[in-house]
C-alpha cells in the first residue's frame, strides 16, 4: 500500500521474460515469496493509465512454496493474507477484485 491503495502484486516485462518468469520475479521482488504459478489460470487487465498509454497487467494463481516475507521497502508499504470476503473488501480497485472472485472460482 505504499501509494495509498491496495493492490494485487503486479509488475513490468524485463528483457525477453515470459510472462510467467515476470509474475515470479514480481512476487519476489515485492513479498519476498517464491510461488509456483497455475498457468490454467490466466487473466488480463487492460486500462489506461495516462492519456495516450495501454497497459496489459497477466494474473496467474499462484501458491506460496516460502513463507519469509518481506515487503519491497520502494513499493510496498504492507502485505495481508486476508481470507477472501476481507481481500474483497480491502482491494482498492475493482478490476483486483474481479481477478479475485475469477480466480477463486478457478479453484473450487
Amino acid at each position: 500500500m505504499r501509494l495509498g491503495h491496495y493492490s494485487l502484486v503486479k509488475g513490468h516485462v524485463e528483457g525477453n521474460e515470459t510472462e510467467e518468469e515476470t509474475a515470479l520475479r514480481e512476487i519476489k521482488e515485492e513479498t519476498n515469496l517464491d510461488a509456483k504459478l497455475d498457468t490454467s489460470f490466466r487473466q488480463v487487465i487492460t486500462y489506461s493509465p495516462k492519456v495516450g498509454v495501454i497497459k496489459d497487467v497477466v494474473f496467474f494463481v499462484g501458491e506460496i512454496v516460502s513463507l519469509d516475507v518481506k515487503a519491497q521497502e520502494e513499493e510496498v508499504n504492507q502485505i495481508l493474507f486476508l481470507e477472501f470476503e476481507d481481500a474483497i473488501n480491502t482491494l482498492t480497485y475493482e478490476s483486483d477484485k474481479e481477478i479475485l472472485r475469477l480466480a477463486r472460482r478457478h479453484l473450487k
